[in-house]
């Protein structure tokens, strides 16, 4: 089993990746994943991007012996497109003029020395969750930032976390002036704690880790 901290070439593969994770909020979400990986289920995460935090899940789960799985149409989010301050140039396929990440995560991976570890569904969330049938040790969501994005993710993969499993829900922004970019996460995160299945057991920046200790979602 790992530590509860990744390597310096983990941590460094992480922070060199594409993406916008604060180094404390993924060290808890490595923490949450080793954790997770005791159970020995696979850990799934909702919106890969560029695969920066896709490394830290993907190394725990290569010393736990069980498989990331990480969800995106890699098209980008709202807040990733042309004329937003989170758009990226350089990850627009210059022949169809959109937006596609897999090549950027598919480097990140493969310099990070992970590929073999996680098996990536590119596909939308709510199409994956519907035929998705088995239990996860964590499910991560950060997806799409909108009400609808982000409740569907929840209703999706929520209800597929194992007894005793980690819900990590990221970007979690109480603020009302944070609508675009949190609200709707704090939302959600108020959900599942409202829902008695969820008890949050850490903070860290906007990270929750929650734990699943109910039956009803």
């Amino acid at each position: 089993m790992p530590g509860t901290a990744p390597t310096p070439e983990i941590l460094a593969a992480f922070e060199a990746a594409k993406g916008f994770m604060p180094t404390d909020e993924g060290l808890a979400l490595y923490a949450a994943a080793v954790e997770a990986g005791r159970a020995g289920l696979p850990l799934l995460e909702v919106g890969t991007y560029c695969g920066r935090s896709t490394v830290l899940l993907a190394d725990a789960a290569r010393a736990a012996g069980v498989t990331a799985l990480t969800v995106d149409h890699h098209r980008g989010s709202e807040e990733q497109q042309p004329g937003w301050d989170y758009h990226d140039p350089e990850t627009v396929d210059p022949e169809i003029g959109l937006m596609d990440t897999l090549p950027t995560f598919r480097r990140t991976l493969h310099r990070a020395g992970l590929e073999e570890h996680v098996v990536a569904l590119v596909g939308r969330s709510p199409q994956v969750a519907g035929i998705w049938n088995s239990s996860l040790g964590l499910v991560f969501i950060d997806g799409g930032h909108t009400d609808e994005h982000a409740g569907a993710d929840y209703e999706g993969w929520a209800p597929h976390v194992a007894e005793g499993g980690l819900l990590v829900i990221h970007d979690v922004f109480p603020e009302p002036e944070d609508e675009f970019t949190g609200q709707a996460p704090y939302r959600v995160y108020l959900r599942a704690l409202e829902s008695g299945a969820f008890t949050e057991i850490s903070v860290t920046g906007s990270m929750r880790v929650l734990r699943r200790t109910g039956a009803g979602i």
